[in-house]
Order: structure tokens, then C-alpha cells, then sequence
């Protein structure tokens, strides 16, 4: 019986826990090395360097502007705890948006993430090749030529070259371990998340010896709207704790796990973000952050002219490397398994969705995620990237909410080992602040993700309509049955 565009569009994927259609991954990742994963796809450079854009916006009520970021994050993955939970399969908000609000809301939602991870990749993979050579020059006194160490595409006053090559390779190493296996990626980013962890303990250890109480006068001076832009800047450096429910399918017992890692994450970003803050407007005049002669926003530069020494600052621009590392593998990793599950719907081709026998890992996904960012990492600067990556995650983490509520509504006898607390003002106010970072973004970056979701659409109408799996009423029979 013909089906009409009406109801292929609000059409909703039957949950099931037990058996998927289509493919299915290796569950071999524990709690732990799922929690690194959600940290360690968070805390990268920005951290490192947010504080020069976000101070001059907000002041000292910096520290406020961290807490509302944290608040939208924090709730967000409260949701996102209890849908994971419930719902223990790969495609993070995706897969979820299609069990809970139907096929159109999922592809919208699709468009979201994959700009929020596949930027992201792009970006951080640009900032890599920065502290990379700014890291060779503080070691051996050398850097690469600018000619490999930037983009061919102009900037602003930025220098141009022919192609950032250190973003280059830092995108094909990360493929080579996701290629290898997720156990294997996941086990180098918890090495990876410890050292960078430690690096900012130590920040903040030697910002507190020049702490001085009275540099958080005129705590407010900014407003309102001050604390809202500076929010909306800070937002990005919470991007990434979503990661940790794009791993579904490859966490041994999910229903407990996956809760667990969330929070886990959650609970150490936002207290590490806090100390970091905290340290680092008590350790400088508010008026050097907005000083672009003195560069002096960057946790490093704030140590050298504590200590007077060059050495802490090196062991941050250490960090700094380290910590986009692991940033860029864990998000192109989410990037695959959203894709991964997407093709197994067979929204795009399910070649996304073919799993190596012996890696049990999607290679030519992989290859193709890692290709594409490196093209643009290689080509294209990080100041188009930056600002279009927050606008697709808060659109996201809304959604999520909103699934929250949606799922108790219609699925009210659906297991779910982890509750949402405070229901449903919980969900509800998640999505009010989700609205309200979205606030202090501009307009541009609204019309670029307006362009971005059109050609997504298109696509999906041309495409992605006619081939979805819902469309084989048989398949996806045993399936609601297991």
C-alpha cells in the first residue's frame, strides 16, 4: 500500500534493544574508556585558549558565562543519558531523534551533527598544526615553512600557503587507529586525556600563587548580554560529551554504561573548565586579556609571566597538542558511527554501513570521513569553521530534550536504567537555555546552517526518501519483534 509524503515524513523506527537491522559493531569498550572518550573529545584547545575571547565580552562574570555553558551542557547530557540508556545503539541524537520524533526531525538532526562533528574535526585540525609548530619552536628552535603550515585560502590578515600539511597528517594518524579498531583508538585517547588532564592541574596549581582577590571587582560590569556572548563563545569548549552516545554499539553493557560515562564526563570538564577559569582571571588584570600587543589570553603566556620562565609555557603548548589530538580522533570517531547508522537506514548508501570482519570497525566510512576533513583542514582556514560548529550542537542537545519528553509520552513502558531527575522541568529547561546561548550567535553563522540543512534536505528528497529501510516494511518487522 502506497504511503504518503506525509506519513514517510513523521514515520518513526521501531525500538528495539536486542536486535538491529542491517550490520552491527564489536562491543568491546568499558565504562572507563567510554568516559575518556566523552572527555577527551571536550576538553581540547579550547580550554586552552577561550579565556582571550571570552573575557573581553563578559569580565570577571567570565566564571558565570562558564557555569550557564556548563549548565546547557551539563543538562543536555542528562538527557542525553537517559535516551542512550533506553536506547543503546550507534547514531547518538540521530538514532534517536527517528525512534522518538519520526524520519524528516532525524534528517534535520543529522544535518546538525554532522556539521557539529565533521567542522569540528576540520577545525581542530587546523588549530593542531599551530601548536604543533608553535610547540617545534619552543623545543628545537625550528618550525615548518609557511608555506606547508597554512591554507592556500585568505583570511582575514592571516598568512596564506599551499596547504596545511601538519592538519593533514593529523587527520590520516587518527584514521590509521580507527581503522585499527575502536579498543585500540580508545585505549590512545585515555593516555592521551590523562596528560592533557594533568597539564591543566598544573595551570591552575601555579595560577593560584598569583591570585589576587580584587581583579573580580565590577563582577557584572558587562550585562546581560556581555555574559550571553561570552556564553555562546564558551559553549564550543563543551562540545563533545554527545560523543560518548555515538559509541552505543560498542560498549559492553550499554544500558548502564553509557549513563554512567555521560555523567562521569560531565562531572570532570566542568570542574576542570571552573578551576582553569577561575585561576585565570585571579591571575591576570581583566584589561591584559583584550590586549592583542601582549597575546596574553593564553594559559601559556599567563604562566610565563607568572613564573618568568619559559618551561611551563612549553608544557602547555604540550598539552595544547595533545589535547587536539585526541579531540579530532574521538570526533571524527562520532562523525563515522552517526554516518555508520545512517547508512544502515539506508538514509545514505549502505556502504557507510559495511563493518571490516576482522577490525569490526566501518572502514571505507572511515576513509571517507577522514579524506573529506582533510581536504578542508588542509585547504580551508579555522575562522570559517569555527562559528558554525555551536548553532548545529545546541539545535541538537534541544532535540534531545525534547525526545525526553516525547518517549515518556509514547513509549511511558520503555526501559530505561537511567531516569532523567526532575522531570519533565529538567528537559524543559534544557531546551530554554539551549535557546539561550543561541541567542548570542550571529546572525551569518544562522545563514550558513540555513544553507547547509537545504542542501542536506535536497538531498535526502532526491535520495534518502526513497531508499530508506523503513520503506521495507519486512526488514524492519524483525526488528520491532525481537
Amino acid at each position: 500500500m502506497a504511503v504518503s509524503l506525509s506519513e514517510q515524513l513523521k514515520r518513526r523506527k521501531p525500538i528495539a534493544t536486542k536486535s538491529i537491522a542491517g550490520e552491527e559493531l564489536s562491543r568491546n569498550l568499558g565504562t572507563f574508556s567510554l568516559m575518556m572518550f566523552g572527555v577527551g573529545a571536550t576538553v581540547g584547545t579550547g580550554i586552552f585558549f577561550v579565556l582571550q575571547e571570552a573575557v573581553p565580552d563578559a569580565g570577571p562574570a567570565v566564571i558565570v558565562a562558564f557555569l550557564i555553558a556548563g549548565l546547557a551542557a551539563g543538562l543536555s547530557a542528562i538527557c542525553y543519558a537517559e535516551m542512550a540508556s533506553a536506547i543503546p545503539v550507534s547514531g547518538s541524537t540521530y538514532s534517536y531523534t527517528y525512534h522518538g520524533l519520526g524520519e524528516l526531525v532525524a534528517v534535520i538532526i543529522a544535518a546538525c551533527v554532522l556539521l557539529e562533528y565533521g567542522v569540528a574535526a576540520s577545525a581542530v585540525a587546523v588549530g593542531w598544526s599551530g601548536y604543533f609548530n608553535e610547540l617545534l619552536d619552543k623545543t628545537i628552535g625550528h618550525s615548518l615553512p609557511q608555506a606547508l603550515s597554512y591554507a592556500p585560502i585568505p583570511f582575514e590578515d592571516a598568512p596564506s600557503g599551499i596547504i596545511n600539511l601538519p592538519a593533514v597528517v593529523l587527520v590520516f594518524l587518527c584514521c590509521l587507529l580507527l581503522i585499527r579498531g575502536a579498543s585500540e583508538s580508545a585505549r590512545a585517547n585515555t593516555i592521551m586525556v590523562l596528560i592533557k588532564l594533568s597539564v591543566l592541574v598544573l595551570f591552575v596549581v601555579i595560577a593560584i600563587t598569583a591570585f589576587q582577590a580584587d581583579r573580580f571587582d565590577n563582577f557584572f560590569g558587562s550585562g546581560f548580554h556581555g555574559v550571553s556572548a561570552a556564553a555562546a563563545v564558551i559553549f564550543f569548549s563543551f562540545i563533545g560529551l554527545d560523543a560518548v552516545a555515538t559509541a552505543g554499539e560498542e560498549v559492553k553493557n550499554p544500558q548502564k554504561a553509557l549513563p554512567t560515562a555521560i555523567i562521569g564526563a560531565l562531572a570532570i570538564v566542568v570542574t576542570v573548565y571552573l578551576l582553569v577559569a577561575f585561576a585565570g582571571v585571579g591571575a591576570q588584570d581583566i584589561e591584559e586579556f583584550s590586549n592583542p600587543d601582549q597575546q596574553s589570553a593564553g594559559l601559556s603566556v599567563i604562566l610565563e609571566n607568572i613564573t618568568g620562565s619559559a618551561i611551563p609555557g612549553t608544557i602547555l603548548a604540550a598539552g595544547a597538542v595533545i589535547s587536539v589530538f585526541s579531540v579530532t580522533l574521538v570526533t571524527l570517531y562520532g562523525q563515522t558511527r552517526i554516518l555508520f547508522a545512517m547508512g544502515r537506514d539506508r538514509i545514505i548508501s549502505e556502504k557507510f554501513a559495511e563493518v571490516n570482519p576482522r577490525t569490526m570497525t566501518p572502514v571505507f566510512n572511515t576513509i571517507v570521513v577522514c579524506v573529506v576533513v582533510a581536504i578542508i583542514a588542509g585547504l580551508v582556514p579555522a575562522g570559517y569553521l569555527w562559528d558554525t560548529v555551536s548553532i548545529g550542537t545546541l539545535i541538537a542537545f534541544s532535540v534531545v530534550a525534547l525526545g525526553v519528553i516525547v518517549l515518556r509520552q509514547t513509549n511511558p513502558d520503555l526501559p530505561r536504567p537511567f531516569k532523567v531527575p526532575g522531570y519533565p522541568v529538567t528537559p524543559v529547561l534544557t531546551i530554554v537555555i539551549c535557546l539561550y546561548v543561541l541567542y548570542g550567535i550571529s546572525p551569518i553563522t544562522w545563514v550558513v546552517f540555513g544553507i547547509w540543512l537545504l542542501v542536506v534536505l535536497a538531498f535526502y528528497f532526491a535520495w534518502g526518501r526513497k531508499n530508506a529501510r523503513l520503506n521495507d516494511p519486512e526488514a524492519m518487522r524483525e526488528v520491532s519483534e525481537s
